[in-house]
């Protein structure tokens, strides 16, 4: 398995599910980070956290957190 935090910039995957509980999870599916999506990581923060990444056609911010709740593949 692997998270969307671990990603390296440049890197790209697929989103294989979305974990976590209530207020979290519902978070991110509202920001399209839905099973199936593509994703592609464009940036991180000097200490790398938040993380940007394009998804739909739009660029989205996360926290690191946010996104060790993406599996990928």
């Amino acid at each position: 398995m692997k998270y969307l935090s671990e990603l390296s910039i440049g890197e790209s995957g697929k989103v294989v599910a979305v974990h976590g509980e209530g207020v979290i999870r519902r978070r991110l599916f509202d920001m399209g980070i839905t099973p199936g999506a593509e994703v592609y990581l464009r940036k991180k923060a000097p200490l790398g956290d938040p993380i940007e990444i394009a998804i739909r056609g739009y660029e989205l911010t996360l926290r690191k957190a946010e996104a060790a709740h993406v599996e990928i593949k």
